[in-house]
């Protein structure tokens, strides 16, 4: 479970949830309880627990949270193995996997539509569509505001057209809101290039269990539509894994509510649009893990390894016909108190300024390695420095270039998205690989 900072009743609450996001639910306690937290392992009854605590802790307290918590299905047990159950079960019952974010900014954008034309003293009166409304209107607008994203991004650039389809690209998986400069300034490029037979998108795994290479055998619905699975190319990749095919999809459930690639197909979708069938550009998605530890193995030994992954996919993709987009869909640094950093990143105080422009120029090194085609000295870099500054895509980016194989990277944004008072910092980059 993962834990956050909660307002309840103006006072400070513990909030708990589940950190690969398998339950849907929270629970709030007070924040003297984070020194049970460690002990609720399985092996230790709640007597065991209330003695080990002591500090006035009794069992009536500590019951209530272990009952709470396994209601939420924060806990192992039947309460969580059903709701696990149910989500593979549901991940497995349909080819496509249905929109989360994308289909909730959506939605966000068809009620503030229908607010924003009401009379002031209306505006923040419950909104009454169908689902059929809504949903019509939410695409709408989401076309419109990435037409309006693409225009501000592109505005004044020198190049606001690419001539070809680049070989792969890299663009941010942060939410729309903060990141949307970077996803116009890129995916903006390519609405007038050849349009790609498929499009191979590279994430990260933030939620999931996989500890190597994560493959999903399903195509993506997003507020536009769908963009159907590339069967072919899944089978070439099986083939070309022979006996460890099985296992880049063993993990598949991890796919189910990682934003790293559904934040992508809107974009594909508006930029590339349907062919003659009335379909969007097929899609293959992975999750690729660091390969900065253990010398690009799976963490455990058990997954699919970096290289074996590239090797696979190049082979595969060499066989196939037709014209390839690769997508690194990839964040950078996270920095900040929220973050674990001692130094809030707002204003202008020695500390602060020192902290970010620290995490800016780390950045560009890192950045120009790639660019100079240097990924695996950039890795190397990595595992030697530990990732100071938390780069969550390094395996997804140095994956794009590998399988890409560009003879030249273009940089075209680099930007940071800092909440008002600096407690986080999250980075982004937006390049071609041509």
């Amino acid at each position: 479970m993962r834990g956050f900072a909660a307002q309840i009743a103006n006072q400070t609450a513990l909030g708990l949830a589940d950190a690969r996001q398998i339950s849907d639910k929270a629970v709030f306690t007070s924040p003297a309880f984070q020194n049970v937290l460690p002990l609720l392992d399985g092996q230790k009854s709640v007597d065991d627990i209330v003695k080990a605590v002591g500090r006035g802790l009794t069992r009536e307290p500590l019951e209530q949270l272990v009952a709470q918590l396994d209601d939420a299905g924060l806990l192992y047990g039947p309460t969580f193995d059903a709701m696990l159950a149910k989500m593979r079960a549901d991940f497995d019952s349909s080819p496509v996997l249905p929109p989360a974010s994308t289909a909730a900014f959506a939605d966000a954008l068809a009620e503030h539509t229908v607010r924003s034309q009401r009379p002031p003293e209306q505006q923040n009166d419950p909104v009454e569509m169908s689902d059929e409304e809504k949903a019509t209107l939410g695409a709408k607008r989401l076309q419109e505001v990435f037409d309006e994203w693409i225009a501000a991004a592109l505005k004044d650039a020198p190049n606001p057209s690419m001539d070809t389809l680049p070989r792969g690209i890299v663009v941010p998986h942060i939410d729309y809101q903060r990141g949307w400069l970077n996803y116009a300034s890129v995916w903006g490029r390519l609405r007038v290039v050849d349009r790609p037979d498929r499009v191979v998108i590279l994430g990260t795994n933030h939620f999931g269990e996989c500890t190597g290479v994560c493959g999903c055998d399903k195509g993506y619905q997003s507020p536009f539509g769908v963009c159907n699975a590339d069967e072919n190319l899944i089978s070439a990749l099986k083939s070309k894994l022979g006996s460890l095919g099985e296992t880049l999809f063993a993990h598949r459930f991890d796919h189910e509510r990682e934003h790293s690639i559904e934040l992508q197909i809107p974009w594909v979708q508006h930029c590339f649009g349907k062919d003659e069938a009335g379909n969007y550009p097929k899609v293959f998605a992975a999750l690729i893990h660091d390969p900065s530890v253990n010398n690009g193995e799976s963490y455990d030994g058990n997954g699919i390894g970096f290289d074996v992954f590239v090797a696979a996919m190049r082979e595969a993709l060499a066989e196939l016909p037709g014209k390839t987009l690769v997508v690194s869909s990839a964040d950078l640094s996270h920095v900040g108190p929220a973050f674990g950093d001692p130094t809030p990143l707002a204003g202008e105080e020695p500390e602060a300024v020192e902290a970010r422009n620290k995490t800016f120029g780390h950045d560009r090194e890192l950045i120009q390695m790639y660019a100079e085609g240097k990924v695996d000295e950039m890795i190397s870099s990595m595992a030697w420095q530990q990732n100071p500054t938390r780069w969550c895509s390094l395996g997804n980016m140095a994956a794009a270039f590998k399988i890409a194989q560009p003879s030249r990277v273009h940089i075209f944004n680099y930007a940071a998205a800092m909440d008002e008072k600096g407690g986080s910092l999250v980075s982004n980059v937006g390049m071609a690989l041509e």
